[in-house]
């Protein structure tokens, strides 16, 4: 009897592929790729390129390019499986697995198998998890489309924890990221940032609509809600990763900085902030996001103190 319903749901899942059109990609995957995407397989936990990785994008399927998920749903669930507490809407499909128990994901274009999802956990507030294979998958880095109307910003000033819970209360700033930038590790995790091997500064990525907030704005913001006379980190936080530094996109940015940096001189601070040219942003896991909103705790190391004149 087992047998028979694993049969039938095999041959409902078989059924719901429809991978005639990519057959000439199909015939360039890899025994590997085509053991998973096309037989339901699973890669071997902590070995796909995609777990730990951190950089911004889309993430789409390996067989006909359909966009599944966004980076920004991406957390650390610590399974050896790259997860997504969510899917761009109408991309994947939840089918019962032929095992009876699990819950299996497929893109909702073709049907190639990208894992399974579940429920329940309690790890992000969504409270779910898509288990993806790496080997389904292709992280595409070119900024969404949808979002070219807004503008990014990136400042470090310490525990990135208190610069995200000022700089997101903003008008006109949409979201901010923390992470890491301008060090030599690719997708580096918090404690290696920490332990200061990574030469990466903690950083945030700030979201926002220029239409309705100026980057000279949120720079002044930056400057009053941390101290840029601090040489070895800020506050209580000692060490390299929490210098502060200004990561610029280009000249206009850069010229800006620099004019609200004199001007800072002028009024009596020894600015140690340094000026980077921006590099990869590495976004933080979600435990590391809206982290005093969550906690319902105010900043340790970051307050207002106004230093611009009127």
């Amino acid at each position: 009897m087992k047998f028979f319903i694993y049969f039938i749901l095999l041959m409902l899942t078989m059924n719901a592929m429809n991978l005639e059109p990519y057959q000439k990609r199909i015939e360039q995957l890899s025994d590997e790729e085509k053991r998973v995407l096309i037989h339901k397989g699973t890669e071997r936990p902590f070995s796909g390129k995609y777990t730990n990785e951190k950089s911004s994008g889309t993430y789409t399927c390996k067989i006909c390019d359909t966009p599944l998920y966004k980076s920004n749903d991406k957390f650390d669930s610590n399974c050896g499986w790259p997860s997504f507490d969510d899917a761009i809407e109408g991309a994947v499909k939840r089918i019962p697995d032929a095992d009876g128990r699990r819950v299996e994901i497929v893109c909702a274009t073709c049907g190639a198998h990208l894992g399974h999802v579940f429920e329940g956990e309690g790890l992000t507030p969504k409270n779910t998890r898509h288990c993806v294979n790496s080997i389904s998958i292709k992280l595409d880095k070119t900024p969404d489309a949808k979002d070219s109307s807004m503008s990014y910003a990136y400042f470090a000033g310490g525990c990135f924890w208190g610069v995200e819970y000022y700089l997101e209360k903003l008008d006109g700033v949409k979201e901010v990221h923390s992470g890491f930038m301008g060090g030599h590790v690719k997708n580096p995790g918090y404690y290696e940032v920490v332990a200061g091997n990574t030469g990466h500064l903690e950083a945030v990525e700030v979201v926002y609509d220029k239409s309705k907030i100026s980057y000279e704005q949120i720079a002044k913001t930056f400057f009053e809600i941390h101290d840029p006379t601090q040489v070895d980190g800020q506050g209580p936080d000692i060490g390299s990763q929490y210098l502060s530094a200004v990561f610029v996109n280009n000249e206009d940015e850069k010229n800006t900085i620099r004019k609200l940096i004199a001007q800072l001189k002028a009024n009596g601070f020894d600015v140690a902030t340094k000026i980077l040219n921006k590099q990869e942003f590495y976004k933080a896991d979600e435990s590391h996001q809206n982290y005093y909103k969550k906690k319902g705790s105010l900043p340790y190391c970051h307050g207002y103190k106004k230093r611009f004149k009127m």
